[in-house]
């Protein structure tokens, strides 16, 4: 179902209460209008946001009894069930069948939705059920905001994580994650959104997905939020594209327009964005390196650190012959020349230690480029385990860095 409602998931705690109810407060939301006070401060983010659809999560010994006789006046509606769930409450015994009779009541007064859940205390492994809770009553689309001012002290944690459970499994947006901090010395509050972690948050998932596939493209959303210029993000989607094409020199002045512009542009970036800058920054150090067959090789390490087999053997393979071509003084960039540079290197190293591992390099490359199946024994092997697959492409690329692959003494 798709809507483009707002939804409030909020929760209740437990607080002392003296022979006045529970204690209220004036919140703050920043936009100099004078506030009503509220002991519950969902009701406060509820005059802000105006939801049509509202969740209140608590334990059976939340302030339940609250919602109908503190901030509201709610007449007789309900008298009767109201009576009882305050008995409840001072006994910590509500039941989720005495907030199903009386949900109707808040929402007949507020003119929206309403849900009243009981919710474990999510400690150990029931946190997980809680997520699942929270997500249940949200649409496709939704815009969200969950409040962590009330309830237990952990449950911030998982409200959190339920902003990221919910905009992945239900595609929703979190609009804000709201806090009320209470402050004792002028007794009033200030309602803070801290929507920013959900940034933070996205800034720690990108690099994850980067680690494991390589692609920029998970940086640019990130970048574009921040406030960074179309010109940094366009060149990362360049530099992405390139590489993922094997086609190094244009990848490179990509990257390194991407880093100048970003260097640049840093101090005016979003603040929640700024520690995924320097991260970022060492991601793309191999644009430093001075030839292009060390640019290969860095490529093709950071491929194999993160178990992309595939790449890291394309790169390793084109690294030797880039290497090859510069000993040869053949234009890399020439499909010809390279293909010649080749030819020369197997005709005049085929009788060199050296070109047993080249051999298993090239088979390697052919085998995994077009998924077939290994022409020599070393080759299926690798094909057939991770393990060996693994550290067979590190010894490789352990003698192409030391110059042991293709040898500076082959003669080329």
């Amino acid at each position: 179902m798709t809507t483009d409602r707002t939804t409030l998931i909020t929760f209740l705690g437990r607080v002392p209460r003296d022979d006045h109810g529970y204690r209220k407060t004036r919140y703050d939301f920043g936009d100099g209008q004078s506030a009503d006070e509220f002991a519950f401060f969902g009701w406060a983010l509820q005059r802000q946001i105006k939801p049509q659809n509202i969740v209140i999560l608590g334990t059976i010994g939340s302030m339940w009894d609250h919602l109908f006789e503190g901030d509201f006046n709610l007449g007789a509606a309900a008298e009767h069930q109201r009576e009882a769930l305050m008995g409840a409450v001072d006994a910590q015994s509500v039941t989720q069948h005495q907030l199903d009779e009386l949900a109707p009541a808040l929402a007949a007064h507020l003119n929206c939705r309403v849900r009243l859940g009981i919710v474990p205390y999510a400690y150990d492994g029931v946190a997980a059920d809680l997520l699942v809770q929270m997500a249940a009553d949200v649409f496709e689309t939704d815009i969200v905001h969950p409040d962590v001012t009330h309830g237990l002290r952990h449950l911030p944690m998982l409200a959190l994580l339920s902003a990221l459970y919910i905009r992945i499994t239900k595609r929703a947006t979190i609009a804000g994650i709201w806090y009320g901090a209470y402050d004792c010395d002028t007794g009033r509050g200030q309602a803070h959104n801290l929507a920013g972690i959900m940034r933070i948050a996205d800034s720690l998932q990108a690099l994850s997905s980067f680690d494991k596939d390589g692609d920029y493209g998970v940086f640019m959303p990130l970048l574009e939020q921040s406030g960074a210029s179309p010109q940094v993000v366009e060149a990362l989607k360049k530099a992405s594209y390139y590489e993922n094409l094997l086609n190094v020199g244009q990848a490179t002045g990509q990257v390194r327009q991407a880093l100048r512009a970003l260097e640049t542009e840093a101090p005016g970036l979003a603040p929640d964005v700024a520690p995924l800058l320097p991260t970022i920054q060492r991601r793309l150090q191999w644009v430093d390196e001075d030839r292009q067959f060390e640019k290969q090789l860095a490529l093709a390490t950071h491929a194999l650190e993160r178990r992309d087999y595939l790449r890291a053997t394309l790169y390793a393979y084109e690294a030797v012959i880039t290497r090859v071509c510069q000993i040869q003084s053949a234009k890399i960039e020439s499909f010809e020349e390279r293909e010649g540079a080749r030819k020369v290197y197997e005709k005049q190293s085929e009788g060199l230690p050296e070109y047993q591992d080249y051999k298993l390099l090239k088979h390697l490359r052919n085998e995994v480029a077009h998924g077939t199946r290994g022409s020599t024994a070393e080759v299926q092997r690798a094909l057939l385990n991770e393990l060996v697959m693994y550290e067979l492409l590190k010894r490789l690329l352990d003698a192409i860095r030391q110059g042991r692959l293709p040898s500076h003494e082959d003669g080329v």
